[in-house]
């Protein structure tokens, strides 16, 4: 095979990738500028500016032993981003590579598919073969750096005359439609991977804080037990409590001490973001994962006050929102004895939570259960057999191939298997009734995309994210000697305010009437009056 330069190589690879590798990018950008006109000239003017930056990033970094590797990766990198940007709609953000980094592996075998497999092998392996066999001609140091300092000045020059050329257009470009970037493939991955991965290894020399260190308990006559359930993926608009047409909550509208909440936003699009912001005192910064997991949360506050708090988890983890109190997994058969296979239902986590509380004779006591609830794209797996009132269901992880009524019905079976699940919560909450003052409160914490306007799923920037993925599902159930205290009739009149979840932190303070500086009552949902 004959030798070839660095510089053909790389543009090759670059052509590739900007061909091949962008179709969801230029899908976007299409729709935002119609392909007639001059608008056509424009569209291929980002072709070239796109082309231009991957020559002048893979020229920046290349040498006689860096560039095959580099392209490679790039490459890879490329056709994982092609594939869940085209099938999903999903955005490649650090959000989204953290949500990848700490998903387990049940959860990534759901979005295996052949169609994945497909888009890997010959957008990925085939070229990165190609790129590994090429022989390179080999030139001296000082050649090579004589090449590099060419092709970087001619690549940044067509960039900066191509956007002369169409300022007009790229000033409209930057400034009003700057979401249409996160579309960009490999550049704005790359950008994000090595944002988190910034974040993560050379964290910022931050302290960990501790708040509400003056946090006191005021006693009454009686102890406190709530469960407060995390749901996942759950969208308020399908909900039947929220005037869906569907009976998605046959269980919980006979429940005449339930108020369902009908807007309520979620912080984040996603568990990474959402878990740690939904317990943090941050407010909308709590959106700020890093923030958020250097100060306590509202767990450790209570813990501190004397509350017994225990977390179970039927979804990847807490997110680092239980680091400090009583953590248990129960994604595994070993303590989950409610199991199909692998997939493990959010009812298991019910298990001995008597013999916990009775357990625990002095002190209030929070339980923190983390659905799996309606975790996709497999939502046909988040349910069992027995719940499927509504068909026919996608039965695949490949949703662009269901119709939209299939992939709606699939994820209102689970949607209804919550409806069961929060049911068993409030009937088990009832049995303790008599000693305690019992409460139920449920919080999703991020919405999903059901195919609308061809994105599925959840993670898109909170800048461009629909409703579906930020307005949640939300409800709190009291039991009789909670009402005493608290006016369930007031809840009902205020059932629809808006709220978020900057609102969760100081409900749990004012449920369990601690009393300390970081207590905001105006966001507290229940003693707010």
């Amino acid at each position: 095979m004959k030798p070839i330069s660095t510089t053909r190589l790389i543009i090759i690879t670059s052509l590739f990738l900007v061909f091949f590798t962008n179709f969801t990018f230029f899908t976007k950008v299409i729709e935002v500028y119609p392909f007639t006109g001059i608008n056509i000239l424009f569209i291929l003017s980002l072709g070239v500016v796109l082309f231009g930056l991957l020559v002048f990033l893979f020229t920046l970094f290349s040498s006689k032993y860096s560039t095959k590797p580099f392209l490679i990766t790039f490459m890879t990198i490329a056709a994982f981003s092609a594939y869940f940007m085209y099938s999903y709609q999903v955005v490649i953000d650090d959000s989204m590579i953290q949500n990848a980094v700490q998903t387990n592996m049940n959860e990534s075998l759901d979005l295996l598919s052949w169609q994945l497999v497909a888009f890997v092998l010959f957008l990925g392996i085939m070229p990165s073969i190609y790129i590994y066999k090429q022989p390179l001609i080999n030139t001296s140091f000082k050649q090579a750096l004589k090449i590099k300092a060419l092709i970087s000045t001619l690549s940044v020059s067509v960039i900066i005359i191509t956007i002369l050329v169409f300022g007009s257009y790229y000033s409209s470009f930057f400034r009003e439609h700057k979401p249409l970037r996160f579309y960009t493939n490999p550049t704005f991955p790359i950008y994000n991977i090595g944002k988190y991965a910034g974040a993560t290894f050379f964290p910022k020399n931050t302290t960990f804080t501790k708040v509400g260190t003056d946090v006191k308990i005021v006693p009454n006559s009686d102890r406190k037990l709530m469960i407060m359930v995390v749901g996942e993926a759950a969208r308020a608009d399908h909900f039947s409590l929220n005037g869906y047409s569907k009976d998605t909550n046959p269980k919980l509208k006979q429940e005449p001490k339930l108020v369902n909440f009908t807007d309520v936003t979620s912080c984040g699009t996603s568990t990474a973001v959402s878990v740690p912001c939904m317990f943090s005192f941050l407010g909308d910064n709590g959106s700020n994962t890093e923030k958020a997991r250097s100060q306590e949360n509202v767990l450790d506050v209570l813990n501190r006050a004397g509350v017994n708090v225990l977390w179970r988890d039927n979804n990847s983890d807490s997110k680092g929102v239980a680091n400090r109190v009583t953590y248990e997994n129960f994604r595994t058969t070993e303590t989950n004895t409610v199991c199909e296979g692998d997939e493990c239902r959010d009812e298991g986590m019910l298990k001995d939570l008597q013999t916990y509380i009775d357990g625990h004779k002095n002190g209030d006591i929070l339980i923190v259960l983390h659905q799996m609830g309606n975790h996709g794209p497999a939502y046909y797996k988040r349910y069992p057999k027995d719940y499927e009132k509504f068909a026919p269901t996608c039965n695949t992880n490949q949703l662009e191939q269901c119709s939209k009524e299939e992939l709606s019905n699939a994820y209102d079976n689970a949607i209804l298997y919550t409806d069961d699940f929060l049911d068993k919560v409030i009937k088990f909450l009832k049995q303790n009734d008599n000693k305690f003052e019992t409460a139920m409160l449920y919080a999703s914490d991020h919405g999903e995309s059901l195919g609308e306007n061809g994105v599925y799923l959840h993670g898109l920037p909170k800048l461009i994210a629909p409703d579906a993925q930020t307005h949640v599902g939300m409800m709190i159930w009291m039991g009789e000697k909670t009402q005493k205290r608290v006016s369930l009739n007031t809840l009902k009149q205020q059932r629809n305010n808006s709220y978020s979840h900057a609102n969760l932190p100081h409900t749990l303070l004012g449920f369990y009437n601690a009393k300390t500086n970081i207590y905001d009552k105006k966001l507290d949902i229940i003693n707010s009056n």
